[in-house]
């Protein structure tokens, strides 16, 4: 029985119940009189029930309709959410973004990241991927088990595109009690005899710039430990173990025992969107428009800045 009950016929019960009126009604539809009459009787008849008592002078809901009204609407509710939700999401508005950062950009860069993408597409969901390199990204984007990858350039991947974010100066994190941590000002010949604590899983652009810092500086950095993560890095740099040379973003990595300093010639790694060149979804497209837009917004500011200057 039920599924002969249009959804037309739903809506324009809500009318006439909204308005106990047969005529407003039907000019609040956009329609003739006779034809609502005609529709709602349909409905009564597909149901077997009277929906509404009709006199002379008004129109009232009978207790099968009172019911009927409640549960109309709901399923009305539900499909206009239902509809808004579909065009939001055709619309490149809402969805799940998979996306990935890696090492100390997660703690620096996810929360101005969220919080331009939130502001911009209030519908979007995000599922996070922390610590993850950018070989390991790389990976992730190509079997499409990732959308959007925060990484450090270069990137080897033919099928991955780059938008290039910001630069970051390399910095080196100390024991509190070394030597050089009561110097204000370092450069980075003075690291030369010292032993430095990496990464296994060392970013190629992190480790290439330090390797080439050290190499312009005329020594080859002597690595001493390897670690998993910049976490466990930071804690043998308190333990005394050795120092790392590190994005300027491990400053925002809080631990006893540590001091990071600058260094006066230090080379900077880049930081870059990175996507699947064949992903081309409406919310990719919206995403990669916010984050142009934030760029751009951002360069402007700086030639003010600079012009000021």
């Amino acid at each position: 029985m039920a599924n002969r009950v249009e959804l037309r016929h739903l809506r324009y019960f809500a009318a006439v119940a909204e308005t106990c009126h047969f005529g407003q009604a039907a000019e609040k539809l956009n329609m003739a009189q006779p034809a609502l009459s005609h529709a709602i009787r349909q409905l009564e008849d597909e149901l077997g029930v009277c929906l509404l008592a009709r006199t002379t002078r008004r129109v009232e809901l009978t207790e099968a309709g009172r019911f009927f009204l409640d549960e109309a609407l709901n399923t009305l509710s539900r499909i206009d959410a239902g509809v808004s939700s579909v065009r939001l999401l055709g619309e490149g508005q809402s969805g799940l973004l998979r996306i990935a950062l890696t090492g100390s950009v997660a703690l620096t860069h996810m929360p101005c990241i969220v919080q331009a993408l939130r502001k911009q597409l209030p519908g979007l969901e995000f599922e996070v991927h922390s610590d993850l390199s950018t070989e390991e990204q790389c990976v992730r984007l190509r079997e499409e088990t990732l959308d959007l990858g925060v990484v450090h350039p270069p990137v080897h991947c033919d099928d991955v595109e780059l938008l290039p974010l910001r630069d970051e100066r390399l910095v080196v994190v100390l024991p509190v009690d070394h030597p050089l941590a009561g110097r204000r000002s370092l450069r980075v010949v003075d690291l030369r005899d010292e032993a430095f604590i990496t990464e296994v899983k060392s970013e190629a652009g992190i480790a290439k710039a330090v390797l080439q810092m050290c190499l312009k500086a005329g020594f080859n950095p002597k690595r001493k430990h390897v670690v998993s993560n910049m976490p466990t890095l930071l804690a043998l740099v308190a333990a005394g173990l050795g120092i790392g040379v590190v994005p300027e973003s491990a400053r925002s990595i809080p631990l006893p025992g540590i001091t990071v300093r600058s260094l006066e010639d230090a080379s900077t790694v880049g930081i870059a969107l990175a996507w699947l060149k064949s992903q081309r979804s409406p919310l990719m497209t919206n995403v990669l428009k916010v984050f142009g837009a934030s760029i751009a917004q951002r360069e402007q500011t700086d030639d003010d800045t600079r012009a000021v200057g």
